[in-house]
């Protein structure tokens, strides 16, 4: 939990103190509102482990035994990673993950292994990397997530952002609706960094799009425009140079001019998610969030959510996870209204750099397309979930993003 944070204050209709006030028999037990202190492996960070936890409850556990990954987000939108491809072709598989299942495979390393669909050669040839290079180690991930997280200079600073977190919840409680924070969740944004090129050119581009879903989005030049602005800050900073130097390493590929044109492509690239209609992109998704089903999809940055909520359209509700970081960039994993349709749990970063997120989501894309990216970051562990959107396609079979967004660990 970063520093700076305001403290817990209890809503009874969220957390009514019970009797439960030590942690006999009840180490490791999931969060429990209606107990006056937890026992949980997460409650030192919440300051909330009643008073004889680290006698009772510390001394049974493997600290070298992480906990599992805790699931912050359900996109129930995504498709299956190869739902919609022909099991015996690499048509919209090039450089799909490995899958046991299929009898022929399109992955970076079926050359090696003599597995490849017959198509191979004549679909993914030419993806932009050698796929006799071996695949990106999840050492490799850590490593790189490491170098893109010291050089995002743009990030805010502690003075720059203050958050009012206010009561956590169970993540069982997440489907009940109920409003346990009185107060915004952003007490304080120093608006001085939106005036920083990449914060410039990334807000330019929320108010482009048209959150429900079945309705087409059109483009003006003028926001046609605004997408290369955005891709041209970006690539001046440190940190997408830092991913770019990464990836050409790795031979995917080979040139600045195809990674940045391969960024366009999979983040805003248009395809449909309801009524046949070119309604929906990755970056509108993750970064500006849509509707559909009645229900919040997506939107998953700090900077739209903070916007939102001063313009009076975001109320927000609670929180189930609160990232161990002592600076920004943060994790919150939340609930909240957006203009009369509920987010059940959103996840996103805190205090940090349009340029930070776009890499981070994009290195997982790149390197571990629907499934668990495994980072590293501070020192701390976390993960991202990618999902491909697989019902179309552009260029040789690539597939644009889905969603992309924070699962976290809880180690």
């Amino acid at each position: 939990m970063l520093t700076g944070k305001t403290a817990p204050a209890c809503l009874n209709t969220c957390h009514v103190e019970g009797k439960m006030e030590s942690c006999a028999s009840r180490c490791n037990e999931k969060f429990n509102r209606d107990a006056a202190c937890q026992c949980d492996r997460r409650c030192p960070r919440h300051g909330d482990c009643c008073e004889d936890y680290d006698q009772l409850c510390t001394v049974d556990e493997d600290p070298n035994e992480p906990e599992p990954f805790l699931e912050l987000e359900e996109e129930t939108e995504a498709p299956a990673s190869h739902l919609y491809s022909a099991p015996s072709s690499c048509r919209d598989r090039c450089q799909e993950a490995f899958d046991r299942h299929q009898p022929c495979h399109c992955d970076a390393r079926c050359p090696e292994f003599g597995n490849c669909c017959k198509d191979f050669e004549s679909l993914c040839g030419h993806e932009g990397f050698s796929y006799s290079s071996d695949a990106i180690t999840k050492e490799e991930l850590q490593s790189i997530s490491e170098k893109i997280y010291r050089a995002d200079t743009n990030k805010a600073q502690k003075e720059d952002v203050i958050i009012n977190s206010q009561n956590r919840i169970s993540p069982s409680e997440t489907g009940d609706q109920v409003d346990c924070c009185p107060e915004p969740l952003f007490t304080y944004v120093n608006e001085r960094l939106f005036s920083k090129p990449t914060y410039a050119a990334f807000i330019n581009l929320l108010n482009n799009y048209q959150r429900a879903t079945g309705r087409g989005e059109h483009f003006s030049a003028q926001q046609l425009a605004e997408q290369d602005a955005f891709l041209r800050e970006v690539m001046k900073t440190a940190v997408m140079k830092e991913l770019y130097a990464f990836l050409h390493h790795q031979n995917r590929y080979s040139s600045e001019q195809e990674f940045v044109s391969d960024l366009k492509n999979m983040w805003f690239g248009l395809y449909s998610r309801g009524n046949g209609e070119e309604d929906s992109s990755g970056f509108e998704h993750v970064f500006s969030g849509e509707v559909k089903k009645g229900k919040v999809t997506g939107f998953h940055n700090w900077i739209r959510f903070y916007m939102q909520e001063k313009e009076g359209l975001v109320d927000y509700y609670s929180h189930i996870y609160d990232g161990p970081w002592d600076s920004y960039p943060d994790v919150l994993a939340m609930q909240f209204n957006w203009d009369g349709y509920y987010k059940e749990v959103g996840s996103a970063f805190i205090g940090s750099s349009p340029e930070f997120e776009l890499a981070l989501y994009s290195l997982c894309f790149i390197a571990r397309p629907g499934k668990v990216c495994q980072l590293s970051l501070g020192g701390y562990p976390l993960a991202i979930q990618t999902y491909t959107w697989d019902k179309s396609t552009y260029g040789n079979g690539k597939k644009y993003i889905a969603t992309a967004y924070v699962v976290s660990s809880t180690q």
